[in-house]
C-alpha cells in the first residue's frame, strides 16, 4: 500500500529534489568523449558532499542482487537499458547517449530522478528515442491525477511511445518514493487506462519510461555485475524520471530545478 506523506515532508521533498536536479544538470554538463563511467559516478559523489545530500544508492542493498550496488548512480551508456554499474574501463565517445539515474536523501527524504543525455552530436533516431522518451514522462504525470489509476499513468506512456515505433521494458517500472528507495505502488509504464490502485493526495510517485529503440526485451547481467540491463538486440534505450508528489491541485513535480 501507498503512503501518504505530510505536507512538511513534501517541502523536503522539493528542496531535496531541487538539488538532485541541479546535480543531475551539472553531471550532464560535464560528459565529453574519453571520459569513464567511473569519472562520472566520482563527480557524483563530489556534488552530493558539496550540497549537503546523501548519495542513497551507494550501499543499497536490493532483494535481487546478492551484493549492495557500488556506486553513487547508475550510468547506462547505450543499449545498457538500467543500473549500469559505473567502471574505470567504460569510456565514453561521441555519439554515445548516456543515462544518469540517481537517488539522493536529504534530511531523512529520498528523491528519485533521471535523465539521458547525449555525448556530443548524435544520430537522428537517438535523438528521436530521447525527446520521445521524455515526453512519454510528461504524459505519464499528467495522468497522476488524484482520483485517477496508476494504469491512466501506465497508459498514457505506453501509447505514445508505441505511437512512436518504440518499445516499453516490461520488466523494470516506476514506484513509490520518498521514505525509502522504493516503496509501494509499482507503477508500469504499460497497462490500461483505468486500472490499477488509486492516487491519492499524499502519494509520491518516482514515474520512469524506460524505451529500446528496438525490441522490448532485456537480459539481466546476472553473471556479471549483478546489476546492468541489456538489451537484447543490442539497440539503445532511454530513460527519464521525476518524483512527483499528489496534491489536490494535481502532480507536483519534485526533482526540478
Amino acid at each position: 500500500m501507498a503512503t501518504k506523506k505530510t505536507p512538511a515532508e513534501i517541502k523536503l521533498l522539493t528542496k531535496g529534489g531541487s538539488i538532485l536536479a541541479r546535480i543531475l544538470r551539472e553531471l550532464a554538463a560535464t560528459l565529453k568523449p574519453g571520459m569513464s563511467t567511473e569519472d562520472i559516478n566520482d563527480l557524483a559523489l563530489e556534488l552530493a558532499e558539496k550540497y549537503g545530500v546523501e548519495p542513497v544508492l551507494l550501499g543499497y542493498h536490493p532483494t535481487f542482487a546478492d551484493h549492495p550496488y557500488p556506486g553513487a548512480l547508475c550510468v547506462s551508456v547505450n543499449d545498457t537499458v538500467q543500473h549500469g554499474v559505473p567502471r574505470a574501463d567504460e569510456i565514453l565517445a561521441e555519439g554515445d547517449i548516456v543515462n544518469l539515474d540517481m537517488s539522493i536523501g536529504y534530511e531523512g527524504m529520498i528523491v528519485d530522478s533521471g535523465i539521458t543525455v547525449g555525448v556530443g552530436a548524435i544520430d537522428a533516431e537517438s535523438q528521436k528515442l530521447i525527446d520521445v522518451t521524455r515526453e512519454a514522462l510528461v504524459l505519464g504525470i499528467k495522468q497522476a491525477q488524484p482520483g485517477n489509476r496508476i494504469g491512466d499513468i501506465s497508459h498514457a506512456i505506453q501509447t505514445y511511445v508505441e505511437a512512436h515505433g518504440f518499445s516499453i521494458v516490461e520488466e523494470l517500472c516506476g514506484h513509490g518514493v520518498g521514505y525509502a528507495v522504493h516503496e509501494d505502488p509499482q507503477i508500469p509504464n504499460y497497462g490500461k487506462a483505468g486500472k490499477g490502485p488509486k492516487i491519492e493526495v499524499g502519494h509520491v510517485y518516482a514515474i520512469e519510461p524506460i524505451v529500446n529503440i528496438g525490441k522490448k526485451d532485456v537480459i539481466f547481467d546476472d553473471d556479471g555485475d549483478g546489476y546492468s540491463v541489456f538489451t537484447t538486440d543490442g539497440s539503445r534505450a532511454a530513460h527519464f524520471e521525476h518524483t512527483v508528489a499528489i496534491t489536490e491541485k494535481g502532480p507536483v513535480i519534485m526533482t526540478k530545478e
